[in-house]
């Protein structure tokens, strides 16, 4: 078990607010392009997510047909996926997604929404792609989703980058170059006009050095697009999604 420096922990305060903006028309329309994604890859299933959350992406996968089990480390994450479904119906673990293991072998493992970078170091990274590897069928796929560091849009002496900002919220990401960590800041407008700060800790990490993380747990590359509609990965994307596949033997 990688301690708490290693894995970002989401608490009560997080899970709350989680799905606030689920039934926003976009997000709905982006989610279908996942779940249309990965349940072509998964094909008839078993699916595992790692860091399954609030069951944003396992739930509606799980409505499509697909059998899903979720392994998760944070309790209020799982408390609000637990009031969307059973526990018969789609079985959560709670454990870290680098070590814990569950019954079974599973034709797709996935990780979306930039959550490998909540594993915070490059051992623990590397251990997760391992851990993947343990639960796969043989030609089962290891799909992740996450951005692509814009370091480019650091010009000298600058520290942060923004990502997002709008009347209700004020979004920047901060990045040491040299030990790959990061950190969303984040300013939430209030109400009365006050702003609430939060900040999410992760390691960026890049696509190369993913391909690596494979290779070190015994998977083999397949694809990488820039987003769930299969669109060209290219020197300009600020996301992939990228999928490695087990060798039959």
């Amino acid at each position: 078990m990688f301690g708490m420096h290693d894995i970002d922990v989401w608490g009560e305060k997080v899970a709350s607010g989680y799905d606030q903006d689920a039934d926003d028309p976009a997000k709905l329309e982006a989610l279908a392009r996942t779940l249309d994604f990965l349940q072509r890859l998964a094909e008839d299933g078993p699916a595992l997510e790692f860091a399954s959350g609030t069951g944003r992406v396992c739930v509606p996968l799980r409505q499509r047909g697909i059998p899903v089990h979720g392994i998760e480390l944070s309790q209020p994450m799982t408390d609000r996926l637990r009031s969307k479904i059973s526990a018969e119906d789609l079985p959560v673990t709670l454990g870290d997604m680098t070590t814990t293991r569950v019954p079974g072998q599973f034709s797709l493992v996935f990780l979306v929404y930039n959550t490998i970078g909540n594993v915070r170091t490059q051992a623990a990274q590397v251990e997760c792609f391992r851990n993947a590897a343990r639960h796969l069928a043989p030609c089962g796929r290891f799909l992740i989703e996450t951005g692509v560091p814009q370091l480019r849009r650091l010009p000298p002496g600058q520290l942060a980058v923004p990502f997002d900002i709008s009347e209700r919220h004020t979004g920047f990401d901060t990045y040491d170059l040299v030990t790959q960590e990061g950190a969303s800041h984040h300013f939430d407008r209030q109400p009365d006009g006050s702003y609430d700060y939060g900040i999410h800790h992760y390691r960026y990490v890049w696509p190369s050095e993913l391909d690596l993380m494979a290779q070190l747990a015994g998977l083999e590359f397949e694809q990488r697009v820039a987003d769930w509609d299969g669109s060209p990965f290219t020197a300009d994307s600020a996301s992939h999604v990228s999928v490695w596949r087990k060798p039959l033997d």
